[in-house]
């Protein structure tokens, strides 16, 4: 009788803990939807994948969001947020160009009147191509370098002025390929791993002014993925074999959630780190 009464106390305390647990989870889930309450987060190739789901996450923390994208899914994007309550504006242009991320950082300013964070997420068309060091061409080279990297410097150097007034944050994005390189992605690798190496130069350089730099890794499913997995059946189970969590990132409730997370006030002694959001696939940083 006594062991009986013993279980029933657990089952009770049980009942009382997952009670607490479900008041916390949604305490927790509260507080995360204003946790971006009136910043303003300018996100690049926010049209589509990782990006939308960015812009997504942000907003929904309570972000205002500029979509920065040359695409018409940028608006698509846009939609989506306003429909929500949301607020967002779309900017049709070209990372590479500086007259296409001044105007973005001028358009933040004239309709949101200030901009507290950037997160260039974009990627070039050819970004994930398959490729020897002696089969890649100019076009190729080219097109990552002036996405990935111009497209970083032009945002530092449009951005930085008005993330100074704010203690703004500066979001980069790497990969595992940049960081212990990758069989005939040797033009992805390159562009990844010196993003790291400039975002690290900017963590030193804008520290004395407040604005924090970092940089994030991760494991999602993509659409360049998802024709890797048509193309070759077996890799999505190769891949989540390799994955101590089991399976791929989905790219909105995994790893977007942390970038929203990056741009707020909880990650402003962050500075100069790169995030690896993959599972657990990459444990050698």
């Amino acid at each position: 009788m006594a062991q009986r009464d013993g279980h029933d106390d657990q089952r009770r305390r049980r009942k009382v803990d997952d009670a607490m647990s479900a008041k916390k989870k949604a305490a927790q889930a509260a507080n995360m939807k204003h946790y971006l309450d009136g910043r303003v987060v300018l996100v690049t190739g926010g049209g589509s994948g990782l990006g939308r789901g960015i812009c997504f996450a942000c907003a929904d923390a309570g972000a205002r969001i500029v979509i920065l994208s040359p695409g018409d899914n940028g608006g698509v994007t846009e939609a989506a947020i306003r429909e929500k309550g949301g607020h967002a504006i779309w900017v049709k242009g070209d990372v590479s160009r500086i007259e296409d991320v001044t105007e973005a950082v001028e358009r933040s300013i004239a309709v949101f009147g200030k901009l507290d964070a950037v997160v260039h997420n974009a990627i070039s068309r050819g970004g994930g191509t398959l490729a020897e060091v002696q089969d890649i061409d100019e076009d190729l080279w080219r097109g990552g370098v002036a996405v990935s990297l111009r497209g970083a410097y032009n945002l530092a150097v449009a951005a930085r002025p008005h993330l100074k007034r704010g203690r703004g944050r500066f979001v980069l994005f790497t990969s595992p390929a940049g960081m212990e390189g990758s069989v005939r992605m040797p033009a992805y690798a390159a562009v990844k791993g010196a993003l790291r190496g400039f975002a690290k130069s900017l963590a030193v350089e804008w520290g004395p002014d407040g604005i924090s730099v970092s940089v994030v890794s991760p494991l999602a499913l993509s659409e360049g993925l998802e024709k890797a997995f048509a193309i070759d059946p077996g890799l999505k189970a190769r891949m989540d074999k390799v994955v101590p969590l089991g399976r791929v990132g989905d790219p909105t409730t995994d790893v977007a959630p942390v970038v929203a997370f990056l741009v707020g006030d909880g990650a402003r002694y962050i500075n100069g780190q790169t995030i690896i959001v993959d599972g657990g696939r990459y444990t050698t940083l």
